[in-house]
């Protein structure tokens, strides 16, 4: 383990809108191992050879397609990254997992389903909460390929509000075995998985408890038809039906009504592996948009040439870089507190497990934000394309339905956007984080004597970062005053609670492209950075007006008076730029980068 893991003082989760991160302590791509860029090489030339080429195919419902394309990443190990190796896995770190992750699932988005729900949600839960025993016997078989895993917890009447779910688990009489019987819908992976991880509920618990179940012939369990989806052709998705299915008792994953934290801590990792699915396929879209734009020529110029066209691929490009620090940077956050926890003696699951909760608030930004930018990127490359955009015969068409999913599982948008600014709050109640204290001297300054001191700008990113400081006062100003005149009652101003959430996803966000950015300027130099830096800037300029949008329209929607003329005032005063970047020259200056290298080049 490396000193740099031990000895930095480690933010918990959500402490980076009270307290100064470095440069030189966040985690970047330009930071990957060796091993790392193996790893990352060997899974692109995977998608490249395998899947990139059967693109066509994975639209027509080939199923079996699917099927065997997951089989032979477990053959190259890439199903078993994140197992310990006593399960046959490769036993890396979270990085490595998050890296994997990302660069197999940009070319369709069916195996990038097939891949998260197998890995993640369908395999974790049993790593990390399951008995020796069981780990023994169905991990090892789910790391390889031989077996593959999916997770039973929508119903049709229980989807965000996951508890309420109303399949029944009925301990038989010799108190040997439990029978199981509901439906599920949704279930990722349901034709062809061996190994079904399925929430039931006991009794009158209040709570929903796991089970793991094997997918037997005559064990009653049936299946409704593959669903007609408008995206993610692909990945098998059907309803499965359990009728008093038999599942010894042996089988109870954790314990009695438990399953309602496992469904939401395998969620927290799936959210921010979601984000990194989301990734490569940003670099995809955006690498094939300077390709056709290069080639497409119209009133005797490449359209690459056009203005309308270099502000697309620039906001594109923008994007995928922003994402991908912010990701990287969480992964390493994550990836550092599982060791922390493994040198204070915490076994391998406890220390995964509080090591990725710490970061839940991180974890629905991501997903988010990520989920967000994959949807516009596709949008912005069908436009690009034009009408060939809207033809299935380019790869647009497909990007732009596969990515309209990602706003929907592992949580909606909306869902998480609520879950971040609440876990935030909890985490202050609970001394976490200190929210109390910045929160009351922004109170403080905005009825006070304003500063008049300024940073000295002509230091690279002098004013960004000044900037990004008085944006999370924003935040403090906003969400503390929401919890000051709310209290426990601010879930159910759940507008108020989505723009505050906008607010704290753009500030995670810029800052984490920023910093990116600078580590690199102090490794690489000013010259070899222009285009990273103009990116940095750029979205910084974009996250600034949503901000204040939002922030606007929280304050009016609980201020009045003189109270709500200070806030606004403050609001003026904490996001005004001292120098406005030239935006038209950024995107020029990033889009020039793009169409000379003729693809991603970030």
């Amino acid at each position: 383990m490396s000193t740099e893991t031990t000895n930095k003082e480690l933010l918990r989760g959500g402490q980076f809108l009270v307290k100064e991160t470095l440069s030189e302590d966040v985690f970047t791509p330009e930071d990957f191992t060796e091993e790392q860029k193996m790893m990352k090489d060997s899974v692109k030339e995977f998608v490249d050879r395998e899947i990139w080429p059967n693109k066509e195919e994975f639209e027509k419902k080939n199923y079996a397609l699917t099927e065997e394309i997951m089989r032979k990443a477990g053959e190259l190990g890439f199903l078993g990254i994140s197992v310990p190796e006593e399960y046959d896995g490769l036993g890396m770190g979270f990085v490595s997992t998050m890296l994997v992750c990302d660069y197999i699932s940009g070319a369709t988005g069916s195996i990038a389903t097939a891949f998260g729900a197998h890995t993640g949600i369908g395999t974790m839960p049993i790593t990390l909460y399951g008995t020796e025993e069981q780990k023994k016997k169905y991990v090892p078989k789910l790391a390889t390929g031989e077996w593959f895993g999916a997770y039973c917890l929508t119903e049709p009447g229980a989807g965000s509000d996951a508890n309420s779910g109303k399949t029944k688990a009925v301990i038989s009489d010799d108190g040997k075995s439990y029978s199981i019987s509901g439906q599920k819908m949704w279930i990722s992976n349901a034709g062809f998985a061996k190994v079904f991880i399925v929430f039931a509920r006991i009794e009158d618990d209040k709570n929903i408890t796991g089970f793991i179940v094997e997918n037997e012939e005559g064990n009653g369990i049936t299946f409704g038809e593959e669903e007609k989806k408008l995206g993610i052709h692909s990945s098998s998705t059907r309803q499965v039906f359990f009728n008093e299915t038999k599942v010894p008792v042996e089988n109870m994953l954790a314990g009695r009504g438990d399953g309602f934290k496992i469904a939401m801590n395998a969620l927290n990792v799936g959210r921010i592996k979601l984000a990194a699915a989301c990734l490569d396929a940003q670099r995809r879209v955006t690498d094939q948009a300077v390709k056709y734009a290069n080639d497409r020529v119209q009133f005797n110029t490449p359209i690459a040439q056009f203005g309308a066209i270099k502000y697309k691929l620039a906001e594109m490009a923008t994007s995928a870089y922003v994402g991908e620090s912010a990701s990287y940077r969480a992964a390493k956050n994550i990836e550092d507190r599982i060791n922390k926890r493994l040198e204070e003696g915490n076994s391998h699951a406890e220390a995964e497990l509080k090591g990725v909760e710490e970061y839940a608030i991180e974890c629905s930004i991501l997903k988010v934000a990520c989920s967000e930018d994959i949807q516009n990127c596709s949008d912005e490359g069908i436009q690009v394309f034009g009408g060939m955009g809207f033809s299935a015969d380019t790869p647009m068409e497909s990007a732009w339905r596969d990515a309209r999913i990602s706003r929907i599982y592992e949580g909606t948008n909306e869902i998480n956007r609520m879950l971040a600014v609440g876990m935030l709050v909890k985490k202050a109640m609970k001394g976490h984080v200190d929210l109390l204290g910045p929160a009351t001297k922004v109170g403080e300054e905005l009825t006070g004597i304003p500063s008049f001191e300024k940073p000295d700008f002509s230091v690279l990113f002098a004013e960004e970062k000044d900037l990004l400081k008085r944006l999370k006062k924003v935040f403090l100003m906003v969400a503390g005053s929401a919890v000051q005149k709310f209290g426990p009652k601010l879930e159910e101003h759940q507008q108020l609670l989505l723009a505050s959430a906008d607010i704290l996803i753009e500030i995670y966000m810029a800052e984490s492209a920023i910093l990116r950015t600078e580590k690199n300027v102090n490794r690489y130099g000013e010259d070899k950075q222009k285009e990273q830096i103009a990116m940095s800037k750029l979205y910084l300029y974009h996250a600034v007006d949503i901000i204040n949008q939002k922030a606007k329209e929280g304050i009016v929607s609980f201020a009045e008076g003189d109270e709500q003329r200070m806030m606004l005032m403050g609001l003026k005063r904490f996001t005004k730029y001292d120098n406005h970047p030239n935006v038209v020259a950024l995107r020029n200056t990033i889009a020039d980068k793009l169409t000379s290298e003729n693809t991603y080049c970030f």
